[in-house]
């Protein structure tokens, strides 16, 4: 890890397996209640235009769990190639597969069973053939080098161990001139070693 970066006393294995039983329940109970906010309440907080997810699956809708809006970054053009990193239930994934059209594709890739065939059946209600739902780690993924146009990733960042090799991760899959247009969480002040060390402090 870099030296700027604070070592949580936290193992991947322990925080992917919390991070996936968290996210099989918004899925398969995106009602119960969670700490952070679902559906189309967050959507509204994060200030989607309603253009981009209408008529999208209202269970994609449900599901979504991000912490920003990837597309105010900038546009997703047609004919692009978008990887779409942590996608959940889709929702950013089917959005881009509107925007890039036929001629575009997009890749989403997550690590819970439950997301994925959410997404997947989300895909196939719209008939969206140009877009695709894959198992994948953030940190590790199986594509090749200057693969795509745009990276997008929605609260995915915050939950990384190590975040500077995620980056270069990303980075690798970008094209030159390719751009990365995430939402996430940032704080200003030194996280107590008490909070970096609480694991459930990672999962949303």
């Amino acid at each position: 890890m870099s030296a700027q970066q604070q070592v949580p006393n936290i193992s991947p294995d322990d925080l992917r397996a919390a991070i996936k039983k968290e996210y099989a329940s918004v899925a398969l109970d995106p009602g119960k209640g969670y700490h952070f906010h679902t559906g189309r309440r967050l959507i509204a907080i994060l200030g989607y235009d309603e253009a981009l997810y209408a008529g999208l699956p209202e269970a994609n809708i449900a599901s979504f769990a991000g912490t920003g809006n990837p597309f105010a970054l900038g546009p997703i053009h047609p004919g692009e190639a978008v990887v779409d990193i942590g996608a959940g239930a889709g929702f950013d994934s089917l959005i881009a597969a509107r925007l890039v059209g036929p001629t575009g594709r997009v890749i989403g890739f997550d690590m819970t069973e439950e997301m994925l065939k959410k997404a997947s059946a989300g895909a196939a209600m719209m008939g969206a053939t140009n877009v695709e739902f894959r198992e994948g780690l953030a940190e590790a993924l199986p594509l090749p080098d200057d693969f795509a146009d745009v990276v997008i990733s929605n609260g995915v960042l915050n939950m990384m161990l190590d975040k500077a090799a995620t980056l270069a991760e990303w980075r690798r899959i970008l094209k030159p001139g390719g751009r990365l247009q995430i939402g996430d969480i940032l704080v200003e002040r030194a996280v107590p070693a008490d909070a970096l060390d609480d694991i459930s402090l990672w999962t949303g």
